[in-house]
């Protein structure tokens, strides 16, 4: 009897996400910001609470953030209250305010012998590139949002940048304000990048008289 030419059977590949959540990262709300930061200053982590700080306010992606020269905050002995930056992706110029509290952990941080002879905010340990990676950017993110008790696959390096314009939308429903803010060219960017939809919308609408 013979054996009938049978296809040959072909265990189904792991699909790359299983596991994973993926799509737009989150924001943090106000009271993990607040945590994340109590947990940075118990634990005397001054480089790591002003990049934290600095993430939240100048809502800039990773690739931006981590080559801020000392120069791009700190001038004639002070830290700036504005600065400016020309973000990589867009080539467009955007400016951010640096908070009270964010010009209080820069200025402890500058401080910090490890920042003797620097030219970078965040020096690398290694020496090349100056200045940390991304990733280490990125690696660091998972490290404290996890440190208060949320889901690492979650969040990431944009949920830092999206933090404070979520809020700015919430109680202000100004997108043009958030465009600005975020540097995009265009509102729909801008639209997509919140996730605004329709009840969004409608909800704005229902808080106007005229």
């Amino acid at each position: 009897m013979t054996t009938p030419n049978l296809p040959a059977v072909i265990p189904p590949r792991r699909a790359w996400n299983k596991g994973r959540i993926i799509g737009q990262k989150r924001p943090l709300q106000p009271k993990h910001v607040w945590a994340i930061r109590v947990r940075l200053e118990l634990a005397e982590r001054l480089r790591d609470l002003a990049l934290f700080n600095m993430a939240i306010d100048s809502k800039l992606r990773g690739c931006d953030l981590v080559k801020f020269e000392v120069t791009d905050v700190f001038v004639a002995g002070c830290i700036k209250e504005r600065t400016s930056i020309v973000q990589s992706k867009t080539k467009q110029s955007v400016q951010f305010e640096i908070t009270e509290g964010t010009r209080k952990s820069l200025s402890a941080w500058l401080n910090d012998p490890a920042m003797v002879g620097s030219s970078f905010l965040w020096p690398s340990r290694f020496h090349n590139p100056d200045h940390i990676s991304t990733r280490q950017y990125a690696r660091l993110v998972k490290e404290l949002v996890a440190s208060i008790g949320l889901e690492p696959s979650a969040f990431g390096t944009h949920s830092l940048r999206r933090t404070k314009v979520a809020q700015i939308y919430k109680k202000t429903g100004n997108l043009r304000a958030v465009q600005l803010l975020l540097g995009h060219t265009k509102m729909d960017s801008t639209v997509r990048y919140l996730g605004v939809d329709l009840e969004d919308a409608l909800s704005i609408s229902e808080g106007v008289e005229v």
